[in-house]
């Protein structure tokens, strides 16, 4: 492909005229389905074909995805809403959508001919991996051998992203980390997945051997050094949205899938309280009894309060997005990190529900295979995440407001 042709390719998403809301009613509209499938997705370890046919014909993966290369370049609250309806239908394959579609915005970031190369067709679903591994810089590119684990879905996946650290010789000290782009054909994956919860999201260990990754399909990265990197791609398109901060992007997707867990426990916790007796068949409905309302209250409390901190999050990042674009100035590690805060305690809000609303469904709820059991499960694998450790953020931005260099990335 010529450089002129790179310059002038594009493709037309799918449905031109699509809306917003429209993409929410879609992912709405699977809630049913994606609930039924929760233990087939668990037992498959990965999304269902049938869920991944459902996401491709509603063209979900193009959320953020450029337009110019078929997606649609709907906005940050768009991609959370969509990943809220999905993981109250299926934690799981809500967190596999979520800790995918942004990655396509990712890519966008990359110089033109990579977004060329990598998004082809159109059809682009990318996992991507922030856990370094090493890379050997070489005559026009690297060279890769590593691995990185917790790949959520690798399995139904186009593409990768994984972090690199760079050295200039076998061995040597670190010179530069990168974000590297791969083909689904370029990498094998290593089952290392069996874990409390989530277990049908596929994060599974992505291995390379000896794999060259030319110039152009790489980006910088951030590190402890460089917190705020400049992408080669960043004004090619329009949308403000390229101009955003990375960090609390990444961290908006699994917390999105943790609202969207709670609302599902809601969901459940309603039907528990219409159906079940207190002590027994002579006992009064639950609902009948005033200690459940204000359980239920409650916890409706906690939720309503994470969902709507989730979009103001996706308004302010959105805002910063078209005032970076619009200055040339970057939006700053310490406003990252910020947000990053109130994305961790909208976690912790949604935390207080499932863990309220599991406490006092009743010891029946903890039977395996129950609904309440898997979101209590999945949403406290979910805060095992490195990125949602809140106490290391708090450190970090009380250092920064003092005036002092942050210790950890985030």
């Amino acid at each position: 492909m010529t450089a002129q042709d790179a310059t002038t390719r594009s493709i037309d998403p799918p449905e031109p005229d699509l809306a917003p809301g429209e993409m929410i009613a879609r992912a709405t509209a699977l809630r049913g389905a994606l609930r039924e499938r929760q233990d087939e997705c668990e037992v498959l370890g990965r999304l269902p074909d049938a869920t991944l046919q459902d996401y491709l014909d509603a063209g979900l993966y193009r959320i953020m995805q450029p337009r110019r290369f078929g997606g649609y370049e709907f906005d940050l609250d768009t991609f959370l809403r969509v990943t809220v309806e999905l993981s109250r239908g299926c934690p799981s394959s809500g967190w596999v959508f979520g800790l995918m579609a942004t990655h396509n915005l990712i890519a966008g970031l990359f110089e033109e001919q990579a977004q060329v190369e990598l998004f082809g067709d159109g059809d682009f679903r990318c996992p991507l991996s922030a856990i370094p591994a090493p890379a050997l810089r070489v005559d026009g590119g690297y060279r890769i051998t590593g691995w990185w684990d917790y790949s959520s879905g690798c399995d139904v996946s186009t593409h990768f992203i994984g972090a690199t650290v760079v050295s200039t010789e076998p061995g040597g000290e670190p010179v530069d980390t990168r974000f590297m782009a791969m083909r689904r054909d370029q990498f094998r994956i290593v089952d290392n997945w069996d874990t409390l919860g989530m277990r049908g999201t596929g994060s599974r260990r992505v291995v390379v051997e000896d794999l060259f990754i030319p110039e152009h399909h790489t980006v910088p990265s951030p590190n402890p050094a460089r917190t705020i990197v400049e992408f080669p791609g960043r004004g090619l398109h329009p949308n403000p949205m390229f101009h955003g901060s990375i960090g609390s992007l990444l961290i908006s997707e699994p917390t999105a899938v943790c609202v969207g867990i709670a609302q599902a426990a809601i969901d459940d916790y309603i039907e528990n309280l219409a159906t079940k007796h207190q002590w027994g068949p002579m006992s009064p409905k639950r609902s009948q009894l005033p200690v459940f309302h204000g359980l239920l209250g409650e916890a409706t409390a906690y939720v309503d309060t994470a969902e709507a901190t989730l979009h103001q999050v996706a308004q302010i990042w959105t805002e910063r997005a078209r005032r970076a674009m619009e200055t040339g100035e970057p939006v700053s590690d310490e406003e990252d990190r910020r947000l990053i805060l109130i994305e961790q305690q909208i976690v912790q809000l949604a935390s207080k529900a499932v863990e309220t609303i599991f406490r006092t469904s009743g010891s029946s709820a903890a039977n395996k295979g129950r609904r309440i059991e898997r979101y209590f499960r999945d949403l406290n694998m979910v805060r095992t995440h490195v990125t949602l450790q809140f106490e290391r953020t708090w450190e970090n931005v009380g250092r920064m407001r003092l005036g002092l260099q942050p210790e950890m990335p985030f």
